[in-house]
């Protein structure tokens, strides 16, 4: 058994028409849909790219493993799904982004050289790197990783000093001027690299020579896409396949939040942009294009693996990092807990006949974005690591078994870096964020503030905060112990299993150590042997 997993960068679960989408139609994603099982209610462990893929290649929470950030490096010694993956024979391999900082200082600590074989395999989230690109970072960023991207472009003529950039990030205006992918005004100029030698297409390509180069052993294949992530700029004709009268409704409403956190967060830059409505309506129906091309890339993928036999040996997942606000709720980014932003699209496709009996079947329990490492480590032959991997194995779910499951889901986020925090006067120490859901309510805690709450079973769209309601004090109670129960579970203790923890609850002490016994006889009549000495 093989293992694909696709990932998308800041796509929203709604944007599917197999998530029930109006606005645009997505076959491909929606054909992988009918053939395996949709995971309606599926959230990532934290709203932001990087601390959310730490998670994702880790299966443990935030706090655990500890890059709370986008650029906070994962630590060194942190065990990711390569390392458990490679202990049972199996390579993962990355193609394409990973959002992962290196930690050179702890590398340097322990005199990893970060060129060798371990250093690399540290930097790169445990992945062997067949492809990284994680070049939606500024041209000058030396952790773009886009030399391969940029190479592949000048084979083709379209060189520059940094062809990304100049191409991929840049159009042609009516004037003949060179217009940036960085203006949001330039958004629905065409960029002037050809579709077919996008980021999009590439990786796609790339993925696939990945699967024609693999033998009969098992491998997993972390194909990680950039977009629809920003800058929004799209190659022709998904520039202006859609328009503004193609867009759902805006989600929000004029004084919609009370709490003096999210008052703040409305007045940063990239808020009141994209609660302007000609923004959004210029941006957007690029977002769309992007997603757009982004199925249709798909079917070519998922043509590849039915032609070459391999959708009869392979678990095939599509998901994403996080959403995009794109303007819901007076915000930008993907920032927050929203379900625009914290929820996202889940698709697993499972070719064993054990699947059979969900094909095509929609679930409505509360997955995290951690149950996916146990999920693969299991099906790829590995023992369940509970001690670390924090999240729930699919399996069960994927085959139709009825078992006990969570009854609540946990997000995190650290706004230390953010403008808001300044605005609130919070200390960087205090400056988080922790989600606590149970399939209706939505709890936030909220560090030195009052918490949010969001009923979405009354109100679906989370325009109206109860946090501050009183009639709603039992429920706040209720989740915010469910926030202290999931504190205390042990988060740390990742060295010993719980097969090993039980073998040394019912062992004795070692040879040669005596303690509480009041005499030789006493020990003796235990089953101990006195100390051999004592008889010489």
């Amino acid at each position: 058994m093989n293992v694909l997993w696709i990932m998308a960068d800041q796509l929203r679960w709604d944007y599917l028409s197999c998530y029930g989408a109006k606005h645009i139609d997505t076959p491909n994603i929606d054909h992988l849909a009918a053939r395996g099982v949709l995971f309606n209610r599926a959230y990532v462990q934290s709203p932001i790219c990087g601390p959310s893929r730490m998670s994702f290649y880790t299966g443990r929470y935030v706090r655990s493993h500890g890059a709370t950030w986008n650029g906070f490096p994962l630590r060194v010694g942190e065990p990711t799904l390569g390392d458990h993956l490679r202990e049972i024979g199996v390579t993962s391999s990355l193609v394409g982004k990973t959002h992962m900082r290196p930690d050179e200082d702890g590398m340097k600590r322990l005199g990893i050289d970060p060129e060798s074989t371990i250093g690399a395999l540290v930097s790169q989230c445990g992945f062997e790197e067949y492809i990284r690109d994680d070049g939606t970072n500024a041209a000058t960023d030396k952790n773009r990783h886009a030399e391969d991207y940029e190479r592949y472009l000048r084979e083709h003529g379209m060189d520059g000093e940094t062809p990304w950039e100049e191409w991929a990030n840049t159009s042609i205006g009516p004037d003949g001027e060179k217009k940036s992918g960085w203006f949001l005004e330039n958004a629905p100029l065409p960029a002037r690299v050809p579709k077919e030698y996008s980021e999009t297409a590439w990786l796609t390509t790339r993925g696939i020579e990945f699967m024609e180069e693999q033998g009969n052993d098992p491998w997993l294949c972390h194909l990680s896409y950039i977009k629809p992530h920003w800058p929004y700029m799209a190659p022709a004709p998904y520039n202006d396949m859609y328009s503004k009268d193609d867009l759902p409704p805006v989600n929000r409403r004029t004084g919609e939040h009370t709490h003096p956190l999210m008052q703040a967060w409305e007045k940063t830059r990239i808020c009141e942009s994209f609660s302007r409505e000609d923004v959004r309506e210029l941006v957007a129906p690029v977002y769309m294009g992007l997603i757009k091309e982004l199925d249709d890339n798909m079917g070519r993928l998922f043509e590849y693996l039915e032609t070459s036999g391999r959708i009869k040996d392979t678990m095939v997942v599509f998901c994403s990092d996080h959403g995009d606000n794109m303007g819901d709720h007076w915000l930008g980014e993907k920032d927050l807990f929203f379900d625009c932003s914290a929820r996202i699209p889940l698709i697993v496709y499972d070719p064993r006949a054990e699947a059979d009996s969900t094909r095509g079947t929609i679930t409505e329990k509360l997955i995290e974005g951690i149950d996916l490492a146990p999920t693969f480590h299991e099906i790829l032959g590995g023992e369940a690591k509970p001690h670390v991997m924090e999240g729930k194995s699919l399996h069960p779910l994927l085959h139709g078994q009825d078992v006990k499951w969570r009854n609540y889901c946990v997000s995190e986020y650290d706004y230390s870096t953010r403008d808001a925090r300044q605005e609130v006067n919070v200390d960087q120490s205090d400056a988080r964020l922790v989600m606590v859901f149970d399939g209706r309510w939505k709890y936030i805690h909220v560090e030195l503030m009052r918490p949010m709450l969001f009923d979405l079973k009354t109100d679906p769209d989370e325009l109206h905060d109860l946090g501050d309601s009183a009639e709603h004090l039992d429920q706040i109670n209720r989740l915010r112990e469910l926030h202290f129960e999931w504190a205390r579970q042990h988060h740390s203790r990742i060295t010993r299993s719980p097969k090993i923890i039980e073998k040394m609850a019912a062992g004795k002490e070692p040879p040669g150590i005596y303690i509480a016994y009041w005499d030789r006889a006493d020990a003796e009549e235990n089953g101990l042997v006195a100390p051999p000495h004592l008889d010489q």
